[in-house]
């Protein structure tokens, strides 16, 4: 790619609030220009994280890191300069000339949007043989069997693969689609003997298997009858790599932050049994061992990860494995022990979220647990020994001094050995073998990020600088619109939206008060009207091409989520104006014009806080 102009670079830290930016991950407390809250990048249980208002920047007395709002957003989403640099600009409504491309890298970028389209149609098609009763009646009946109904199937866009062979692989041809896409997929796999293509899923349950980001990126499915193993998942791909892809995590992202913890489970269903219960930051691997990947992922968005594995021997290995991988990035890893025989869908439909909230209280720190699987009472010496020794090592994973020295102490009293010769043959241990090693993935292809489609009916959050009216609406208000479609009796509220004007993008505005004028009127008909300029023609005429049962029941619930992405995105464009004079102000103003415009930000934030996330 080409180099991004400095001077857009300049812009972009110019128009972000790093406040509001931190605001999102940290928890942070006002003090003069100063922002204090407990720094995301090590653990620490006094704030030692400082936003500087002023200078925007950031700095960790604690660890030491520090910088802008782009590095930032770098450090806590994983990017690169470039993509945090889009990802700001595309908040703060500036753009950003197209970069060019070596031939390479255009190919690579073509190809995974190729593999994001059609897993995007694949997505669509499972979904839609879910619902026809003549071919998911099945599925239908075994979700229901489970307690779950079509709202939490289309949260988490469930969906069924047909009995056939076909199936897909017939869809994607009528649809006039190129098939080799779905072939490096894994979605249709080449016959033998001279046969034709055929399905990978047939006859299963389909779970979409979304990246962080809210891209389709694989698939998992379960086997409904017959032969066959109970689950298969996509094999790796261009753009899916389980190793770093965890089930649910795109929904459950934002609940990890409120809570600054991260519980990981085995199989979709537990994924789908905690969310139902409201238990939302609960995420699953992908048929895979948690990996350091995983563990680095998770570190973005909680700091304490509690682990929910079955207890058979598998599942206690995944929680060794786990231990091993989380401990050295310096999160606090804990475990929970459900009854022998138990998973989280089983016992949450049994005992309640009341009873599973008590286990959740009683989560253990896993090496406390590991101690108690080595340090069998009446085991021999030798035994002993050998248990003494693996517990070092994994004290040894610890990234903090203080931590394991208060783990050696335990330890010493747990096994009545003295606590200098555990420190000196922990270091003797660290001496020959240096720590576990854990493998790491292959560095990932550069990525070319596109617009996400997020999972389920949610709006997206809008950006910094509100509705991008050169950009066209937001999802929140094609959203508003799409439910006056659906119910005409939501139009006195969403009129209240109308004004002020600046409040929703104009187009929308123009199609809300056309409704109002004409609230009998057929929707198709205002195409033909000459009310409507073009562009507003071409946004009715998109939204009335979505299918409107993406919706689901709950309108209420829609239209409350979609008021407060655009009274939010009010707010932060409001922000924005008024940072822009808070910064002529302080060149040349008055002292108590300054004070006031402080006093009005701050105003805004808590406002943003009360209707925000």
């Amino acid at each position: 790619m080409g180099r991004i102009p400095e001077e857009i670079v300049e812009q972009v830290r110019d128009r972000i609030d790093i406040v509001e930016l931190v605001g999102r991950y940290v928890a942070l407390k006002r003090s003069g220009v100063n922002n204090f809250g407990l720094c995301p990048f090590h653990s620490e249980k006094s704030p030692s994280f400082n936003v500087n208002s002023a200078r925007q920047i950031f700095h960790c007395f604690g660890c030491g890191e520090g910088g802008n709002a782009i590095t930032f957003l770098m450090k806590m989403e994983g990017l690169g300069f470039k993509d945090a640099v889009r990802r700001l600009a595309g908040e703060a409504g500036i753009e950003i000339a197209e970069e060019r491309l070596s031939p390479e890298q255009e190919a690579a970028r073509r190809e995974n949007e190729k593999l994001r389209r059609l897993n995007e149609v694949a997505c669509g098609f499972y979904q839609q043989m879910l619902l026809q009763k003549s071919v998911g009646g099945a599925a239908q009946q075994y979700l229901n069997t489970r307690g779950y109904g079509q709202k939490m199937a289309q949260a988490f866009q469930l969906g069924y693969a047909p009995d056939r062979w076909d199936a897909l692989l017939t869809h994607l041809r009528e649809k006039g689609l190129d098939i080799d896409p779905a072939r490096r997929l894994g979605l249709v796999r080449p016959g033998k003997q001279g046969r034709g293509d055929y399905d990978l899923f047939r006859g299963r349950l389909i779970f979409p298997i979304f990246d962080h980001y809210g891209q389709v990126v694989a698939f998992g499915g379960r086997i409904l009858s017959g032969d066959g193993a109970k689950y298969i998942n996509s094999p790796e791909s261009p753009i899916y790599h389980k190793s770093r892809v965890l089930y649910g995590l795109y929904r459950a992202k934002e609940a990890m932050r409120r809570s600054d913890m991260a519980i990981v489970v085995e199989g979709y269903f537990d994924v789908l049994a905690m969310h139902r219960a409201g238990i939302t930051q609960a995420v699953a691997t992908c048929g895979t061992a948690l990996t350091l990947d995983h563990a680095r992922l998770l570190k973005r968005y909680a700091q304490k990860l509690v682990l929910l594995f079955d207890q058979d021997q598998a599942g206690q290995t995944a929680a060794l494995r786990a231990m091993e991988v989380a401990l050295p990035e310096g999160l606090e890893v804990q475990i929970v022990n459900l009854a022998p025989g138990e998973d989280p869908d089983s016992f949450l439909a049994g005992a309640g979220r009341e009873a599973f909230d008590n286990c959740l209280t009683r989560a253990r720190p896993v090496l406390e647990w590991y101690m108690d699987r080595l340090l069998v009472a009446g085991s021999g010496v030798s035994e002993q020994a050998r248990g003494v020794d693996e517990i070092l090592q994994r004290i040894g994973l610890l990234p903090g001094e203080i931590e394991r020295s208060l783990y050696l102490k335990q330890l010493a009293g747990r096994t009545g050995l003295a606590e200098d010769l555990l420190q000196r043959k922990l270091g003797e241990l660290q001496r020959s073998r240096p720590r576990i090693e854990v493998q790491l993935a292959p560095p990932p292809p550069e990525r070319f990020p596109v617009e996400p489609s997020p999972p389920g009916p949610l709006p997206e959050e809008p950006g910094l600088s509100g509705p991008s009216h050169r950009e066209g609406p937001t999802k929140a208000e094609r959203m508003l619109l799409q439910l006056l479609l659906v119910n005409r009796e939501f139009l006195p509220q969403v009129e209240q939206l109308v004004n002020p004007e600046e409040l929703l993008h104009p187009d929308i505005s123009a199609l809300v008060r056309a409704f109002g004028r004409h609230p009998e009127a057929d929707p198709e008909d205002l195409l033909e009207s000459t009310e409507l300029d073009g562009q507003q023609k071409e946004v009715l005429s998109g939204i009335l091409k979505e299918n409107p049962d993406a919706l689901g029941d709950d309108l209420e619930a829609i239209f409350a989520n979609c008021r407060k992405g655009i009274e939010d995105s009010a707010i932060r464009k409001e922000m924005k104006k008024l940072k822009q004079r808070i910064a002529l102000v302080e060149r040349s103003g008055p002292r108590d014009e300054l004070v006031a415009l402080n006093r009005k930000m701050t105003e805004l934030g808590q406002r943003l806080k009360g209707t925000g996330r």
